[in-house]
């Protein structure tokens, strides 16, 4: 492929990637009752090759993925390797209450991101990928009628980050993001007399994010490396309005009424966040990792609105979040055939969320087993990961979920500024 031909086809994954992007702000592919609470279901960054290891990655630095979990990674690549990796996924989820049981089904763009060298010491990259999500739909009795409530948004991120290398094993980085969406929580009354009352909460962020990183990778000896990750991202106000509004909706076709609109500066906010992984490859066929991350969120902020509930009869609390996850992968022969290529990997992870419901703690484990398949004749992988998820509250199980989750991501992987010798 000549240089010509590389132009073209990056300026091709970067119009896919701008075209995508308004798709991924728009969709919605949460489906979970505690998705109500707060901001939503909280993401973890990881990409399609981190979900087949429980999503580990602080340590992780391969100049052949595109590891946005630490921005300390983008130093590793190649000065004549460009990354363009994208991912969807499918959700199946099982819920119980009791007696009750429901199925849903859910899916769609997960992130994108690119990956450039920044000179020989240097790397960059740019992309987007979820922060949050909202979604379900289920409904109650009340006095002289029921009542149906319904959620959908999401909260995306915009981001360019880049990595340099001080010196030989250390590379530091920094992502700056534009965190973006709205958040729709709404709630329908219906009396005994067919009317309907719509009161629609709505959250619209629109706001920046920083987020920094360090590694640093020692030689054991020539098989084995050891490799060291933190993160840490400042806590900060978000920034952005809420408000509520209450439709009647019947014959006489009342007009809307706003009820609170405020800004949520001063009101709304999010924690400091602290990453930190270790990570052990030897020969470049087994690797490694073991991950914390944790996020004070009892500290956080979270205003109520007048006239809407926050969906806790004790008030919207938080409770601090953390996560524990391990990750292996193994690879047969990196130089081998395409059978000794492909890599197998496995994860599991558990977690304490940061939604808190009715003096209850939401907890979630869950495992993971992933596939690396490359292309034939190119440096190009196809990751698959499968997840099994599990989340209820304690002590009180309110509701229990079961997930199944399919994630299918392709990272191509390409030389570029390189002009082929004509004989």
């Amino acid at each position: 492929m000549n240089i010509t031909i590389k132009i073209k086809t990056l300026a091709l994954a970067a119009l896919m990637a701008a075209g995508l992007a308004p798709e991924a702000g728009a969709q919605n592919s949460t489906i979970s009752p505690y998705s109500r609470f707060g901001y939503g279901i909280l993401s973890d960054n990881s990409n399609a090759e981190q979900r087949g290891m429980g999503g580990v990655g602080y340590a992780m630095r391969n100049g052949r993925t595109i590891n946005f979990k630490n921005p300390a990674s983008y130093a590793a690549i190649d000065t004549l390797t460009f990354l363009f990796d994208m991912a969807v996924d499918c959700k199946g989820l099982n819920t119980t209450e009791g007696d009750l049981s429901g199925k849903n089904f859910t899916g769609g763009l997960d992130y994108v991101s690119l990956q450039f060298p920044i000179t020989r010491y240097g790397g960059g990259a740019v992309g987007l990928k979820p922060f949050s999500e909202v979604g379900y739909k289920f409904g109650t009795e009340i006095t002289n009628g029921h009542n149906s409530r319904e959620g959908s948004g999401a909260l995306n991120e915009l981001f360019l980050g880049v990595s340099g290398r001080p010196f030989k094993g250390f590379t530091v980085g920094a992502n700056i993001s534009y965190l973006f969406g709205t958040l729709y929580n709404d709630t329908y009354v219906y009396t005994e007399t067919s009317n309907t009352t719509l009161f629609e909460r709505v959250l619209e962020v629109r706001d920046y994010q920083l987020q920094f990183g360090a590694q640093y990778e020692i030689d054991v000896n020539s098989n084995n490396k050891l490799g060291l990750g933190v993160v840490y991202s400042p806590k900060k106000d978000f920034r952005g309005h809420t408000y509520g509004v209450r439709y009647d909706i019947g014959l006489d076709k009342t007009p809307p009424d706003t009820i609170g609109y405020t800004k949520l500066k001063g009101g709304y906010s999010r924690p400091e966040t602290w990453g930190a992984g270790i990570s052990w490859n030897h020969r470049s066929r087994l690797f490694v990792e073991a991950d914390f991350t944790y996020q004070p969120w009892k500290k956080a902020k979270f205003a109520p609105l007048e006239g809407f509930d926050t969906g806790n009869e004790n008030g919207q609390a938080f409770d601090d979040r953390w996560r524990a996850a391990l990750g292996v992968s193994y690879m047969p022969n990196p130089r081998g055939n395409w059978v000794s290529r492909v890599s197998y990997r496995l994860g599991g992870y558990y977690s304490n969320d940061y939604i808190r419901v009715a003096d209850n703690s939401l907890r979630e484990y869950g495992v993971t087993v992933g596939l690396g398949l490359p292309a034939p004749s190119s440096k190009t992988v196809v990751n698959l990961a499968f997840e099994y998820r599990h989340r209820q509250a304690t002590p009180s199980p309110l509701v229990k979920e079961n997930y199944f989750m399919v994630t299918l991501g392709v990272n191509i992987n390409e030389l570029w500024f390189w002009r082929n010798k004509i004989r």
